[in-house]
């Protein structure tokens, strides 16, 4: 591990996602004495305001989203004196410039990227850091997802950034794994003895993975429109969670480990072709509807107009290895669903015989790991009904581990705390490998080419449900049904 990085230079400091959480976590890093000594934050955005005033804006931003309990202001002060503003605009060689005399010899002590920007501009904001000496063998970059909108233009990024960086300075940012909920999926199932010779084609017989949304666009019109579920969503958060559950044990907790295993996965991903996308995917796009007793509009009229764009996408993949032979992944994920949620089901093979015949109403076990809103991992297990009858008769019972309860003493931490403080190390191992995207990407492209090609139109469905009714359809002609 090499020695952290003494500056944090941040792009799109006046954004959205800055002042929500990156902010607040550098806050709350500093809060526990976890920042460099000496550690300077640069901010950057095309506003032109002063130190002080962005220092001001912050300091509402640390009070809005940090929370009442949290928030000291000797804290926020010492953060606030770190932090200085340089307008920076991508293809202004002078603002570069200025930037570099404002490091003063900084970079060569290890300077962090963070461009939290459009994808468009990480490669002409790279090449303005080269151009003013700012790139060093001590520079890391991390990005933003999304990294390019399909395969080619995903190349086409990372060979913007990879003409400057080795990828070994590259930190591609999914904020899924910088969840604590993410990272004990590694501890659950390689830290305990009773799940790994279990976690296999012989014992499961499917896997869930849900990721709900209740609110709708949200500001992201310009954003959205166009992408739609499959890219905003699927491409990374649910693609990372299910490369996490089907990888092969790592040899070690170390970036290459983990990154190569999770890769291999996500390589042996089915595509889907113009006959598949038929059965095994669902297109939805929200209507009128309630969610959470309020009444809301449909996409079309939230956007102004009529799209084709799916807010709603269901998934039953299939990955082609010894591990997974036969065992469908059904994924889900959409906005204005009934509740916000993100969850991982697997559902076990029912015992191969039961010896407590017809009356015994012997059900197959579930795992069920809950990454948001509460945290816990609930397994259901069979156990007797008390009493004294002669026939046993089985029920259902609950094995329940709440990860909210059992650490209740310790703070929930906001996943970026975590990101930004392996930036700042170089720690790769919850950051995303270039060939990690570029799988991911080839197995989503073949989703919209077979979409494309088969004429594939989203289907509506009321706001505060949980898709359209095809949805349930993909899962039950299996035999199995949606855990909501």
């Amino acid at each position: 591990m090499t020695d952290p990085s003494a500056t944090f230079l941040l792009f799109g400091a006046t954004g959205d996602l800055a002042h929500r959480m990156i902010f607040p976590s550098l806050y709350n890093l500093l809060s526990d004495g976890l920042l460099p000594d000496d550690f300077m934050i640069v901010a950057s955005g095309r506003t032109e305001m002063d130190d002080e005033a962005f220092r001001a804006d912050i300091d509402k931003a640390l009070q809005k989203f940090v929370g009442a309990d949290r928030y000291d202001a000797e804290v926020a002060a010492r953060l606030k004196a770190m932090i200085g503003y340089q307008p920076v605009e991508a293809g202004k060689p002078e603002q570069f410039r200025k930037l570099a005399e404002r490091l003063d010899g900084r970079a060569e002590r290890g300077l962090s990227v963070y461009l939290s920007t459009p994808p468009s501009l990480f490669a002409p904001t790279a090449q303005g850091l080269a151009e003013a000496g700012l790139i060093t063998p001590t520079t890391r970059i991390a990005m933003e997802k999304p990294i390019g909108k399909d395969l080619a233009s995903s190349k086409e990024v990372n060979d913007g950034i990879g003409a400057l960086f080795d990828e070994s300075q590259i930190f591609r940012v999914d904020h899924y794994l910088g969840k604590e909920t993410v990272q004990n999926l590694l501890a659950l199932r390689f830290g305990n003895v009773m799940f790994e010779p279990l976690w296999n084609a012989t014992a499961i017989d499917h896997v869930q993975i849900t990721v709900g949304e209740t609110v709708g666009l949200e500001g992201r019109v310009s954003y959205y429109d166009g992408v739609g579920a499959l890219r905003d969503m699927v491409q990374n958060h649910v693609l990372q969670i299910l490369s996490i559950i089907a990888m092969e044990p790592p040899a070690r907790m170390d970036p290459t480990a983990v990154r190569d295993e999770k890769v291999k996965v996500l390589r042996s991903l089915r595509p889907m072709t113009a006959e598949t996308v038929k059965t095994n995917s669902v297109r939805g796009q929200y209507s009128p509807g309630a969610v959470g007793g309020e009444i809301v509009t449909g996409y079309s009229d939230e956007l102004g107009q009529p799209s084709d764009t799916e807010t709603f996408v269901a998934l039953k993949a299939h990955i082609d290895n010894w591990r997974w032979q036969g065992v469908p992944f059904y994924l889900r994920t959409g906005k204005r669903m009934p509740a916000r949620q993100s969850e991982i089901q697997i559902q076990f093979k029912p015992v191969r015989h039961s010896i407590f015949g017809r009356a015994g109403g012997l059900e197959p076990n579930t795992l069920i790991i809950r990454l948001q809103p509460e945290e816990y991992i609930r397994l259901l297990i069979m156990s007797k009904r008390p009493g004294l009858e002669r026939e046993v008769h089985l029920e259902e019972v609950t094995l329940d581990v709440s990860l909210t309860a059992a650490f209740a003493g310790q703070r929930r931490r906001i996943a970026y705390e975590r990101l930004i403080l392996d930036l700042l190390a170089g720690d790769q191992t919850l950051f995303v490998r270039r060939d990690e995207v570029e799988a991911q990407w080839t197995w989503i492209d073949s989703i919209i080419d077979g979409w494309k090609e088969a004429g594939v139109k989203p289907s509506p469905y009321a706001s505060g449900n949980w898709g359209p009714s095809s949805a349930i359809a993909l899962i039950e002609r299996d035999g199995a049904s949606w855990h909501d």
